[in-house]
């Protein structure tokens, strides 16, 4: 997949094209990502997606954002193994914030990325404080002359899903709902940083993958990680919180530990999928007490394995 950042250069060829967040790329927009290149290759253009980072949400009120699901590269990963060809993803700032409705659609849609064909949901709102919807889609499509589709809703348990819904899913630790909604188990993915190598003291040596933003869940987990060089699998144990115990006020950080490992992890890219949570991060009055709580997580971790394998 084509992956293009900053402004969009016209290239003269159509396309078929999605719009949205795509934050987890959940069973709803991949029914999306789906029904677009289904569109693409009946039209016999490309498919393409036009994404927005930083979130909107992260532009107006960064204080009050959600949590992501993603990140940057996960949400693009999770795109092309859709099948999509394409993927523009547009800086979200004052200037697009402020931008009408009615230039967007002339100025990005149709000069710039030349669409042929539009799928967006029916909810859909875009431009300068949101004033632009389906209605003023349908009216520039027929001026235009490109095609538009509303997206149907896809429910889970007769409700819709949404990143909302995953993100609310999370929150309650509720793994099994959040796995439904996304089709595949919750994943957090980054490069394995170097730390203060703490957990060799405490007898669990961790990977630590720093976190830029708030997470969408937090505790101590039961882990299945796949090392991107060698695409192998591996059990372990992960927290997800900011180290009360060791730090006051630390930033967010995911601490991987995997059963049964030798070598070095540092600088390798990991993908960490959330089978199981073991416990709330607590604050321990001594490193011995987590020194002890440690221990009793690598092995409930391993005996859920054992019976889940």
């Amino acid at each position: 997949m084509q992956v293009t950042h900053g402004n969009i250069r016209p290239d003269g060829k159509p396309v078929a094209l999605t719009i949205g967040n795509f934050d987890g790329v959940h069973l709803g927009h991949r029914a999306m990502l789906q029904r677009l290149a289904e569109k693409a290759r009946e039209l016999k253009v490309a498919c393409s997606v036009l994404t927005f980072e930083p979130h909107p949400r992260e532009f107006f009120a960064p204080a009050a954002a959600p949590s992501r699901l993603s990140r940057l590269r996960e949400k693009l990963e999770l795109i092309a193994a859709a099948g999509i060809d394409r993927t523009h993803v547009l800086r979200f700032g004052a200037s697009l914030a402020a931008l009408p409705a009615e230039r967007f659609i002339d100025e990005m849609l149709v000069r710039a990325l030349g669409v042929r064909w539009l799928l967006v949901g029916r909810d859909f709102r875009f431009g300068a404080k949101r004033a632009g919807d389906f209605a003023l889609l349908e009216a520039a499509a027929g001026k235009s002359g490109f095609g538009l589709e509303a997206m149907a809703d896809v429910r889970v348990e007769g409700e819709r899903v949404s990143s909302s819904r995953v993100r609310a899913a999370l929150a309650e630790a509720d793994l099994a709902a959040a796995e439904q909604l996304l089709g595949r188990p919750y994943m957090m993915s980054g490069r394995v940083a170097h730390g203060e190598k703490l957990g060799r003291t405490l007898g669990c040596p961790t990977a630590n993958i720093i976190l830029r933003r708030k997470p969408a869940l937090a505790g101590i987990f039961a882990v299945e990680v796949e090392l991107e060089e060698t695409q192998a699998r591996r059990q372990g144990v992960a927290s997800v919180g900011r180290r009360p115990t060791v730090q006051k006020d630390a930033a967010p950080l995911l601490e991987v530990h995997l059963f049964d490992w030798q070598g070095d992890l540092y600088g390798r890219h990991l993908r960490v999928a959330f089978r199981n949570k073991l416990r709330d991060e607590q604050k321990y009055d001594s490193m011995d007490a987590l020194r002890a709580a440690i221990a009793q997580d690598m092995k409930h971790a391993r005996a859920w394995f054992k019976n889940n394998g």
